[in-house]
């Protein structure tokens, strides 16, 4: 069974606890997981970019030349695509990229990255992730004192608090339990995960 070292706020290893075998212990399957990426950032698309056709650029109304004899070749417009200012054929036009997967495929990536991260001994559990006022400065010492550097940090439920102590602090991505996606886990060199969303993810995920 997969095990993960438990650190308190003052960054001293404090105990060890077991993971769950169910979703930390599996076979990570990496064709699930590029899907499951691949999908997350083709969601996160914008699909806004647009460019003129020939038939929407201004101008162009009038025939430049005569058809024949003056040696050119012949041209019915100036906003033809292979003049300078001519349209752009087959134009890029807004357009929706999100496409959804099933979501068995889902959980088997979701797992299987959390499973790559175990094995990796990239889990850092914190016996309890509790900032009084929001500090950068205490979720920045934190971090050093475990040695997370890029990392996710896990909390049971959205915490205002730890939010904004780790906003400012670079590679550093925040998210509750229920929440998780595989790209942040796949991003992260490290999860740094709130004892109490230990327990959650297990129990929702399993």
């Amino acid at each position: 069974m997969p095990k993960a070292n438990v650190f308190n706020m003052a960054g001293a290893q404090v105990g060890e606890v077991e993971l769950a075998e169910s979703v930390f212990g599996i076979e990570p399957n990496e064709g699930a997981v590029h899907a499951v990426v691949k999908n997350h950032l083709a969601n996160c698309r914008q699909g806004t970019q647009s460019s003129l056709t020939r038939a929407e650029v201004s101008g162009g109304g009038i025939k430049p030349w005569r058809q024949k004899g003056t040696g050119h070749a012949r041209q019915g417009s100036t906003r033809a695509p292979q003049w300078t200012h001519g349209g752009v054929v087959f134009a890029p036009k807004p357009r929706s990229y999100r496409y959804t997967l099933n979501k068995k495929l889902k959980r088997l990536a979701l797992k299987s990255a959390l499973s790559a991260k175990a094995a990796e001994g990239a889990i850092i559990v914190i016996d309890d992730l509790s900032i009084e006022a929001p500090k950068t400065k205490t979720m920045a010492n934190l971090l050093n004192a475990v040695n997370a550097g890029k990392s996710l940090v896990i909390t049971p439920d959205v915490n205002d608090t730890v939010v904004l102590s780790a906003r400012n602090i670079p590679n550093v991505v925040t998210a509750p339990a229920k929440l998780i996606n595989v790209y942040d886990i796949v991003n992260a060199k490290n999860l740094v995960i709130d004892q109490a969303a230990l327990a959650v993810i297990e129990e929702v995920f399993a």
